[in-house]
């Protein structure tokens, strides 16, 4: 599922390329990744401005000039690939916005979606998330506040977004491996310096995931040269058997919290 860098990615390159334009025609093939009937939604979507492109935790918001907002949550499978012209990849749409030559297509939304949703609306959909962790108010005071009223083990935590808006599967291994800490370790027996370790590493590895175009496996568009390259360069995620970069130990593969964790035990305490 994609996280906040991939999330972060898409929101950088698409306000590169259609904030601004106009939505010329949508087209929707399945029905239920929309909240609207499907006649209804092209109305009020379509001959709207997309004035920019927002992320929040894993969604994407495309803020209209009617006042509404498309809010995106792409979940396990979903995608996005924009078309810049006579390059229609070989995939199943759910949703197609077209912007005259460009064609923004959302992709495997089996499980994810497209809603058009007022700013009252948006806000309570989204009112539970915790707070941003690269937002430049989440200092190490903010995080000591959030993480006191924690318990559990450090994995479930992270991907908790009630805690932590953005955070996953992938990202919380790393994070907790930047750190030296076991992702099965309890929030109640960190010690001071281990949670500004943890504080630090959510920043680092977060900054690193955005800089290296998180882990999907589809370019943005054709010719998109960042997006991606952070399936190379994981440093415990999905490397079970393989040696540690930092301690040549042994990555292993463990189910944490009904979900499935990647640390070294050599180096991770």
């Amino acid at each position: 599922m994609p996280e906040l860098p991939e999330m972060e990615n898409y929101r950088r390159l698409l306000n590169e390329k259609i904030r601004g334009k106009t939505i010329i025609n949508v087209e929707v093939t399945r029905e239920k990744s929309v909240n609207l009937d499907v006649k209804r939604f092209r109305e009020e979507v379509q001959g709207s401005k997309i004035t920019g492109v927002e992320r929040r935790a894993k969604y994407l918001i495309f803020k209209l000039d009617s006042g509404k907002n498309l809010l995106l949550h792409l979940m396990l499978g979903g995608l996005i690939y924009l078309d810049l012209g006579n390059d229609e990849i070989d995939r199943t749409k759910q949703v197609t916005l077209s912007f005259g030559n460009l064609n923004l297509f959302f992709i495997g939304l089996r499980l994810g979606f497209l809603h058009l949703l007022s700013n009252e609306e948006l806000e309570k959909t989204l009112s539970e998330l915790g707070p941003e962790p690269l937002d430049p108010s989440f200092s190490i005071q903010v995080f000591q506040q959030v993480i006191a009223k924690r318990r559990g083990v450090l994995k479930s935590t992270l991907v908790n977004q009630k805690f932590l808006a953005g955070i996953g599967n992938l990202y919380s291994d790393e994070i907790c491996f930047e750190a030296k800490l076991l992702p099965k370790k309890k929030i109640s027996d960190l010690v001071d310096e281990e949670k500004i370790e943890l504080y630090k590493s959510i920043q680092s590895i977060l900054l690193r995931g955005i800089i290296l175009g998180g882990y999907m496996e589809l370019p943005v568009f054709k010719g998109d040269k960042v997006t991606g390259r952070y399936n190379d360069n994981c440093y415990v995620y999905d490397r079970e058997g393989e040696s540690c970069h930092r301690c040549n130990g042994v990555i292993v593969r463990d189910k944490i919290s009904s979900q499935k964790s990647f640390y070294c035990p050599l180096c991770q305490t």
